[in-house]
């Protein structure tokens, strides 16, 4: 019996080494950023994020974070940013310049505060290309300090966010407005006129024509003035 236990005993002990031994199994992938969490913990951007979500564009960011290799950048204007806005500006832009102006604040792109040194300006955001046209900011950089300039406004970045090299958010000190809200863009250029050519010799063909009238005329002239002349001598003649 003692023999028994024994070998039961070092049966277990076996077990759990092999137990011990046995890998780890391997990490979940990790879940999916969420950006209403991050701001909502950074405080001050109550503004940004109910425009995020009622122009849709955080399904973008989510989607785009989710589906590509190339991250985002995002420039988050503090509620107080908001705030020191004209009165009744954000309420004046429609539902579509309330998106463009979103996605105005968005790079598709990664960049960490020491790539904004070695950035290629204009660099193009999520509203459209790199024109004057379209919604093109320019950075610059003076030591640790990054400057954003739209035309319109010119702004700082505050804060570093959160970043995680594929997501940056920062914080900066005005809202970025787009020079294309303000600025009507340049009237179309009036067509040119419409010349019609001349057909080769018409000129010619036409003088023609005129220089054969005149001699026409002439000659009826001078035929009618024969006539009369005659007539006048044969009727003084008959008195």
């Amino acid at each position: 019996m003692k023999h028994i236990f024994l070998i039961l005993f070092f049966f277990f002990l076996k077990c759990i080494g092999i137990l011990a031994q046995a890998p780890a199994p391997a990490p979940g992938p990790p879940p999916p950023l969420n950006v209403t969490k991050i701001l909502e913990k950074a405080g001050q951007c109550s503004t940004f994020i109910r425009l995020l979500q009622n122009t849709q564009q955080l399904n973008e960011i989510t989607s785009q974070l989710n589906n590509s290799n190339n991250g985002i950048t995002m420039f988050v204007p503090t509620d107080n940013a908001f705030l020191n806005m004209k009165a009744g500006t954000l309420n004046s832009f429609t539902d579509q310049q309330k998106a463009e102006l979103i996605q105005f604040h968005i790079l598709p792109t990664y960049y960490s505060l020491t790539q904004f040194q070695t950035a290629s300006n204009p660099l193009r955001t999520q509203a459209g290309g790199t024109t004057d046209r379209e919604f093109p900011i320019n950075i610059t950089t003076i030591g640790s300090s990054v400057n954003i300039t739209t035309g319109i406004v010119n702004a700082s970045i505050s804060n570093t966010i959160y970043t995680d090299n594929q997501l940056a958010v920062y914080q900066v000190d005005n809202v970025l407005l787009p020079l294309q809200f303000f600025v009507p863009p340049a009237p179309a250029p009036a067509p040119t006129p419409i010349t019609r050519k001349k057909k080769a010799g018409s000129s010619d063909s036409s003088s023609k024509q005129d220089a054969s009238s005149a001699t026409s005329l002439f000659q009826g002239m001078y035929k009618g003035g024969i006539f009369l002349f005659l007539f006048s001598t044969a009727f003084f003649s008959s008195l």
